[in-house]
């Protein structure tokens, strides 16, 4: 316990005094797990989730950095009770693997047979499951991989996704600087984002989402499916890679009720994707129609979940708000 920044509560927020002189040094910190929910003059409000701390775990976080962080800059003592929640939380991610197999193609595998019969038991993680390959190791069907990742984060025992991405197709993207220079957090946003292999970019109305996200495609020179919402903000992305990066008019197509281009960009809006005719969705194809190496989704809190809830795997997997 210190006379550090930082308030942390039994029911898993975060206090940040940003007027004290380690707030700059605490908010680096504790980003890797903890989630912004308010941000006032003086307090910002964070709170611990567990997927935040499961993400963490992710990029190589453990629960002992975790609870040192939140000892050095805690203003009073950190409640036991939190401490003990944190390291149990942690402790379940890897628990379950997803792998490719040389044989039985994905397999959900765990060492702890008493997990692996939790899950299996399932409502819904039960029918994403194929046979039992052995006492550690269950098949499952390609397409079922994002539900199944899904289903299992609602059961608490998240997977840790070993079986990879297929390369997506390459080609030449570059950012065309000139009068103009990728602004600092920008460029972090996307560096983010390529070395996470995905991430949800939230910034105020005018602050260069389409910018993150044409540097993201610099990152990925590959593919490019890009989801808007309409053929206005289709034609507004067009026209910003066309200024923005070394994209020629040839190069981007658009995909809407007005056009049917597929090109190695691709802008789509999601009306035309979610259109139905006869019980059919005849324009997922398009998903198919290449091999994407980015997908990129505009205004994500817009999307259509319904429709979109699809194990979509890919190389880099990019959610731009």
């Amino acid at each position: 316990m210190t006379d550090g920044p930082l308030i942390v509560q039994s029911d898993k927020t975060l206090l940040l005094d940003i007027d004290h002189p380690l707030s700059a040094e605490c908010r680096r910190d504790i980003a890797p797990f903890a989630e912004l929910e308010k941000s006032p003059e003086h307090i910002h409000t964070y709170r611990l989730t567990s997927l935040g701390l499961w993400n963490a775990r992710a990029a190589g976080h453990d629960a002992e950095q975790v609870i040192d962080t939140l000892l050095k800059y805690s203003r009073f003592a950190v409640p036991h009770s939190l401490l003990i929640d944190i390291a149990e939380t942690m402790g379940r991610y890897g628990r379950l693997r997803l792998e490719s197999h040389p044989v039985h193609g994905l397999v959900l595998i765990s060492n702890d047979a008493a997990v692996l019969a939790e899950v299996v038991r399932g409502k819904k993680v039960a029918p994403l499951l194929g046979a039992r390959v052995d006492d550690e190791t269950i098949a499952v069907h390609p397409s079922q991989r994002g539900f199944l990742k899904q289903a299992l984060l609602k059961l608490g025992w998240p997977a840790e996704d070993f079986a990879g991405y297929v390369d997506g197709q390459a080609h030449e993207i570059a950012l065309k600087e000139g009068n103009w220079k990728l602004r600092e957090y920008q460029k972090l946003a996307a560096e983010g984002f390529w070395h996470g292999g995905s991430g949800v970019v939230v910034l105020p109305c005018g602050a260069g989402k389409t910018i993150v996200g044409a540097a993201a495609m610099a990152h990925a020179k590959a593919t490019t499916l890009i989801l808007v919402t309409n053929t206005v903000a289709a034609r507004q992305w067009r026209d910003e890679l066309l200024r923005r990066t070394t994209l020629t008019e040839d190069e981007i197509g658009e995909y809407s009720g007005a056009k049917k281009e597929i090109r190695p960009v691709t802008i789509a809006t999601y009306q035309v994707m979610t259109t139905r005719k006869k019980g059919v969705y005849a324009h997922l194809d398009l998903f198919d129609a290449h091999d994407w190496g980015l997908i990129i989704y505009d205004e994500v809190h817009l999307l259509p979940h319904q429709y979109f809830d699809l194990p979509l795997i890919f190389n880099r997997d990019a959610d731009l708000d």
